[in-house]
């Protein structure tokens, strides 16, 4: 398995940042690819399209809420995981912390695209992007 992890600062409360990961209807905003994400009993239920195919993919999500880190697994299909941190820098900000898990193997072969470094620095960029996004979010909503 290879990990990358990456964070962003948002001017928004740890409780407010807190509250927005946890809308479902509201990552085809911030995490690119996906189509639509709905609740499924306890289960995150995905539509995506990544590597020019369409996919679904169900998430089981755990949280540690006194200590603001909700992880998440995939259940079938490619096995991947992560986790999110929320860290208060003080009243008004957030660090938002992102680890991402997975086995470059499966994700050439599920989801297409380059392999080795060209791989790493893509999904890195995604990551990123995806963070800068969900900043954007929350910090509209103020």
């Amino acid at each position: 398995m290879s990990t990358l992890e990456e964070h962003v600062d948002i001017g928004a409360p740890v409780d407010k940042t807190w509250d927005c990961l946890h809308r479902v209807d509201s990552i085809p905003q911030y995490v690119a690819g996906v189509r639509e994400a709905h609740l499924e009993g306890k289960r995150t239920h995905l539509d995506l399209e990544a590597g020019g195919r369409t996919r679904e993919l169900d998430l089981e999500i755990t949280d540690r809420t006194t200590e603001k880190v909700m992880s998440w697994q995939t259940t079938g299909g490619p096995d991947l995981a992560g986790s999110v941190s929320l860290l208060p820098i003080d009243r008004e900000h957030t660090r938002v912390q992102a680890r991402f898990e997975y086995d470059p193997g499966t994700i050439k072969d599920d989801f297409g695209g380059p392999k080795g470094f060209a791989q790493a620095a893509a999904i890195e960029r995604g990551l990123r992007s995806d963070l800068q996004q969900f900043k954007t979010l929350v910090e509209h909503e103020r």
